[in-house]
């Protein structure tokens, strides 16, 4: 493994100066807080403290090494940064790691880190062979070669369908359970040929990559139960920033897209009948969107940094507190 110090050169934050626009606005007074949910190797919560100088930030992360390497690279800023190891959904918590009753900003980069990528043990990439861990939290008790040996042909069609959003799940799984019956799968490279063999090759697209890449997103969603997370971590966002207070998400695929889009968007837009001529207080928007739709990184960036090619970034402002009702609506 590299040393810790060199987290700054191994990763270059996602559309860093628009999250950074986007959130300073909300953080330019005294004691603001902001939330970076998903810190990594800590560069979008570097940018922040470097450009807004009045902010301390709390760095949620599950993965202990990525709380160490952040720490070290961000141990110049003091008590500015602090630390919280927990699943990004834990809000509350992080609050109340920095004495805070709200946010004023909160960040969520989503999706597979640079760190976890790159460190070939760690079974993320179908590029690399590893064991097949995939695990963000290494304490957590199921990795990917467990999912692989445990669940049926139902389940496994299932999460390659849902979260993979694989047009031959049913083949693959069906493949993957006839495999393990003589060997279990164990490995990356195991798991990308089977998943080859199991494509046509007509179907594949030019260009298109690795056919094991759905395959791949699905067991990591899977192991990570990503998706519940984000369930729950999107509405303790918005919950979790005061009025005025502002919600970046950087998702990269159109499983984590729809979900922020949704609560977005539910929080945007009256809930009255149309032509009412009063808006009753339980209906009007709560939320500002600060985006027309989803972002995409720039041509420029999407060369330099090919990560950033699947971003979508969406963000809204907290106008008003959530009415009870909405909130009971929306549990």
């Amino acid at each position: 493994m590299q040393e810790q110090g060199d987290a700054a050169s191994r990763h270059t934050p996602v559309m860093l100066d628009r999250c950074i626009d986007l959130l300073a606005p909300a953080l330019d007074h005294d004691g603001a807080v902001a939330i970076d949910g998903t810190l990594g190797m800590g560069g979008h919560t570097e940018g922040i403290l470097e450009r807004c100088p009045k902010a301390r930030v709390v760095g949620i992360d599950r993965d202990p090494q990525a709380i160490a390497l952040a720490s070290q690279r961000l141990a110049r800023f003091g008590d500015r940064f602090i630390a919280h190891h927990a699943e990004y959904d834990d809000i509350a918590g992080a609050l109340a790691a920095a004495g805070a009753t709200h946010a004023d900003g909160i960040l969520l980069d989503l999706g597979v880190s640079s760190l976890q990528i790159d460190d070939a043990e760690r079974g993320f990439s179908y590029a690399q062979d590893a064991p097949l861990d995939m695990r963000m939290n290494p304490e957590d008790p199921v990795s990917a070669a467990d999912l692989l040996r445990d669940a049926d042909e139902r389940e496994l069609t299932r999460i390659l369908r849902e979260y993979g959003e694989e047009r031959f799940a049913s083949k693959i799984a069906r493949s993957i359970v006839r495999r393990r019956e003589t060997a279990p799968i164990t490995r990356s490279a195991e798991l990308v040929d089977l998943v080859r063999a199991c494509i046509p090759a007509a179907t594949r697209s030019p260009g298109g990559g690795n056919p094991a890449k759905r395959t791949f997103q699905g067991l990591r969603i899977a192991v990570n139960r990503e998706l519940e997370v984000l369930e729950r971590a999107i509405p303790a966002a918005i919950e979790g920033v005061g009025v005025g207070g502002r919600v970046v998400v950087e998702s990269y695929h159109s499983l984590e897209d729809r979900i922020v889009k949704r609560a977005f968007a539910s929080g945007a837009e009256s809930q009255a009948p149309p032509g009412l001529p009063i808006i009753p207080e339980a209906d009007q928007p709560y939320l500002r969107l600060l985006t027309r739709g989803a972002e995409k990184a720039s041509a420029e960036e999407a060369e330099s940094n090919p990560r950033s090619k699947p971003v979508r970034l969406r963000a809204a402002e907290r106008l008003r507190p959530t009415p009870p009702e909405r909130l009971r609506r929306n549990a």
